[in-house]
């Protein structure tokens, strides 16, 4: 199925697993690669060494292009910026927008720059700043969202920009892939879909966790960084709702300290994050601890399997899922059913007398 994203990007299919923060390892994006579509690793909870030795564990599964989401925020963006050209990674995405000058000098290498935006005016500033194509997110969608849904938001980038647009929020089928690309859009980015499948490293008792939940089983709440945020219905996403606020900052520098100690990070560097993530986002400074606080609730969830002390992002279509195909199996199927449907549309349609 060819569209502008797959001549972008040299993938088969216009279908985009998105870079989820200790999700989106090796395994999951080497067999989206291998499915035809573009998978992309989530390094914004790696070390610089674990984003080498996962890029190199990837293009030892795969031969197929993949991507890198990096945090442009990150005080060492512009040494992974230099390690995705120097391993010739071929997609950079980017949860913020990323500076003119990072753009610039991924695209000199040959790296085609895809960030992820909310609004039709971030679309149109990144695409001014040489971006090569945006991912659009409506509120349908898990982890930081924003409030509008997929079917105004989309439309409004779509009339903002001249450059390929990919829908995310709310997409898990092929009826899905079929009405993006009847907006206009270049393909689809799913992410809890890509969770919730054989090749995801996610435990299994939490797929199950997450394969249990309706249509209302997600909530979008401050409480867990400061910003909105997607995640399932949980007891602690509860307790966080309900815990005072003293007490949920000081928890939040706890996890934020830990994420730390984890990663290596020395705390002027942490500083300089924060100062970063401040500035970009207009966030408070109790904001800013709890944004740091969020990898390590993530980690409790889907790493070590903790539904009951982890927050485990999701985005609505949970309530929708009832099965664990393989990546190859989901990707093969979306395809083939938006083929069938789009096949099936009449080529023109005759107006009433």
């Amino acid at each position: 199925m060819e569209t502008a994203l797959t001549r972008l990007v040299g993938v088969r299919h216009p279908v985009v697993q998105t870079g989820m923060g200790w999700v989106a390892g090796p395994r999951l994006v080497s067999a989206t690669a291998e499915a035809g579509g573009l998978g992309i690793l989530a390094s914004a909870t790696m070390t610089y060494g674990e984003l080498a030795a996962a890029i190199a564990e990837t293009k030892k599964r795969t031969g197929n292009p993949f991507g890198v989401n990096l945090r442009a925020d990150a005080d060492d963006a512009g040494e992974r910026v230099e390690l995705l050209i120097a391993e010739g990674v071929r997609v950079a995405s980017f949860a913020l927008a990323p500076r003119k000058e990072l753009i610039a000098k991924l695209k000199d290498n040959g790296v085609v720059v895809i960030p992820s935006v909310g609004a039709a005016r971030h679309a149109e500033k990144v695409a001014g700043w040489g971006a090569d194509a945006v991912i659009v997110q409506g509120g349908e969608g898990g982890g930081h969202t924003g409030a509008v849904a997929t079917t105004l938001l989309l439309p409004s980038v779509l009339d903002a920009v001249d450059i390929p647009v990919v829908a995310a929020g709310g997409f898990y089928d092929g009826r899905g892939l079929a009405a993006a690309l009847a907006y206009g859009a270049a393909g689809v980015a799913m992410g809890t879909r890509f969770l919730l499948t054989k090749d995801s490293t996610v435990p299994d008792d939490v797929k199950r966790y997450y394969l249990g939940q309706g249509l209302a089983g997600t909530v979008v709440t401050r409480r867990v960084d400061g910003l909105p945020h997607r995640v399932l219905r949980t007891e602690l996403v509860e307790r966080l709702e309900s815990a005072g606020r003293l007490r949920a900052l000081g928890q939040a520098l706890r996890n934020a300290l830990r994420f730390r100690a984890l990663t290596g990070l020395s705390l002027p560097a942490m500083v300089r994050e924060g100062l970063a993530m401040k500035r970009g986002n207009e966030l408070t400074w109790s904001q800013v601890v709890m944004a740091a606080n969020t990898p390590m609730l993530l980690r409790s969830g889907l790493v070590e399997g903790r539904t009951d002390a982890g927050v485990l992002a999701s985005g609505q279509v949970v309530g929708l899922l009832d099965d664990l195909p393989t990546v190859a199996e989901l990707v093969d199927r979306v395809v083939a059913d938006a083929e069938t449907i789009l096949s099936a549309l009449p080529t023109h349609v005759t107006a009433a007398p």
